[in-house]
């Protein structure tokens, strides 16, 4: 093993994570690691990637019996290795302020590419998930099928289940992850390494998704644990953040279940390096807010209702974005079904997105309301069912601005539909595909299929799904009803 301890440390020499004088030491806690009083020499060099060197790492202490054969216990050791070659957080914190001093964007560059070098990020996983563009209606949505998030098999499924429960850290995204072993249950992060941010005057962290769905895909958290909550502090701190770096956008997912993300308990943002689709659509109306006519707004060319208000002072557009949200909260128009509560739940709310235009700040303001009705239980302002063989999840923040999050299944999914299909099989009888059978005979009326073609087909056929997916999840339908339903709440802004 001795190679591959030795592959391991020159890796980590190579970007920077250690120096030579940290070779013994080094080399000494990975050998505790491994459970091992010494390592012998390998008769053939280590040879490979960084997943490779710690895949045979791993395999050594699987067949030794010091880790159980499934992929949640060979993650948690691999990162167990990591994190002996992770600087220690003073030290990044330390390069990151320096390089921030230098430029906004040299801190992250660097704070991004330490989070892949350290396989926080995972860049064999990256390399794993299916991305494509749909030229649609409202430009060019981005489609991904991501799998670089694991899934977990049955053996770990069970060993989560035995596993003792704890509240610490309180969810993924608490300060406390840093450097914890993590357990079946929760994901291990020795080798994650958080920068402290100042927002508002509060302490809140920075930041990347080990799960990258776009370019530098970070996430920005409060240090306390407390729940969402859409508010003005919320545009205040959005926009304290892109005036700290101005080449990243910085949104919040809705506060609300169902428009909300996947964790509504812990207060965070998320943002990076991206134009998505949405920050390229034109306003199509132009609004003017009485009190603000100092501020540019109108209503945004995208499926979903949006409103864009832009101009150089922060302070205004967050005084604005807070008055139209207060409005919206309360807001109830029956002819549109919209309703801001129904037995005392609430259902209108906002997701926001804050970004620079050289000098000038702008905000999306995007409506949402989460009602519910006995035709369409998940939502009425959802994916509908028709919809669900492709996507059933919530439209967080990310698929709103035009970035399509798919699931895993759809790769094993699509290439078998794509066989019976060719095979002229009987969609329906099959199991695994048969979710997609309407889909799929819609698609085999329309176009001629063969080998060739069928693959693009169906990757335009999903991109399609997606742009329907935004189309439910529009409050306000592109429709001379909806347009005038829109109008309708602009006006009762301005009345208030």
């Amino acid at each position: 093993m001795k190679a591959y301890l030795d592959a391991l440390i020159n890796y980590a020499l190579i970007n920077e994570l250690i120096e030579e004088d940290d070779i013994t030491y080094i080399f000494n806690q990975l050998l505790e690691v491994m459970g091992l009083d010494s390592a012998e020499e390998c008769s053939s060099p280590a040879d490979g990637s960084l997943a490779d060197i710690l895949g045979v790492l791993t395999d050594d202490a699987v067949k030794r019996g010091l880790v159980d054969d499934n992929i949640v216990s060979r993650q948690l050791f691999d990162t167990k290795l990591m994190g002996v070659v992770t600087p220690m957080p003073h030290e990044v914190r330390r390069k990151f302020n320096a390089l921030y001093l230098e430029s906004p964007s040299r801190a992250t560059d660097w704070y991004y590419r330490f989070s892949q070098d350290t396989n926080y990020i995972r860049r064999d996983g990256m390399a794993k998930d299916l991305r494509w563009k749909y030229d649609g209606k409202y430009g060019q949505l981005d489609i991904s099928i991501n799998l670089s998030k694991p899934e977990k098999d049955p053996r770990a499924i069970a060993a989560a289940a035995k596993a003792p429960q704890s509240g610490y850290p309180k969810c993924l995204l608490c300060a406390d992850n840093e450097g914890y072993a993590g357990r079946m249950n929760h994901p291990a992060r020795q080798n994650h390494r958080i920068m402290p941010v100042s927002l508002d005057g509060k302490q809140w962290y920075m930041q990347y998704s080990p799960y990258v769905y776009y370019n530098e895909h970070c996430i920005v958290f409060n240090a306390e644990h407390r729940p969402m909550k859409i508010d003005k502090g919320t545009f205040n701190r959005l926009f304290e953040f892109v005036t700290r770096f101005p080449h990243y956008f910085l949104g919040s997912n809705a506060d609300l279940p169902i428009v909300g993300g996947s964790i509504l308990s812990h207060d965070h943002f998320q943002g990076g390096n991206y134009e998505f689709a949405m920050a390229k659509s034109p306003v199509e109306t132009e609004l003017v807010f009485k009190g603000f006519e100092d501020v540019t707004a109108g209503i945004v060319k995208w499926p979903m209702s949006v409103i864009r208000i832009s101009g150089r002072d922060c302070a205004r557009l967050a005084e604005l974005a807070d008055k139209i949200l207060n409005v919206w909260r309360s807001y109830t128009d029956e002819a549109a079904v919209i309703y801001a509560e129904t037995d005392g739940t609430p259902h209108n709310t906002i997701t926001p997105i804050a970004r620079r235009r050289g000098n000038d700040y702008e905000m999306d303001l995007v409506l949402r309301n989460n009602l519910t009705t006995g035709e369409y239980p998940l939502g009425l302002y959802h994916p509908h069912q028709k919809l669900h063989h492709i996507k059933k999840e919530n439209i967080g923040l990310i698929e709103v601005m035009g970035l399509a999050v798919l699931p895993a299944r759809l790769k094993t999914e699509l290439a078998r539909l794509k066989t019976a299909m060719l095979n002229g099989e009987d969609i329906r009888s099959i199991p695994e595909i048969a979710a997609h059978a309407d889909w799929a005979e819609e698609i085999m009326a329309s176009c001629k299929l063969n080998e060739e073609n069928i693959s693009d087909i169906l990757r335009k056929e999903v991109g399609a799904v997606f742009e329907q997916v935004l189309e439910d999840a529009g409050v306000y339908k592109r429709t001379d009803e909806g347009k005038a339903a829109f109008l309708r709440f602009i006006d009762c802004v301005n009345a208030k």
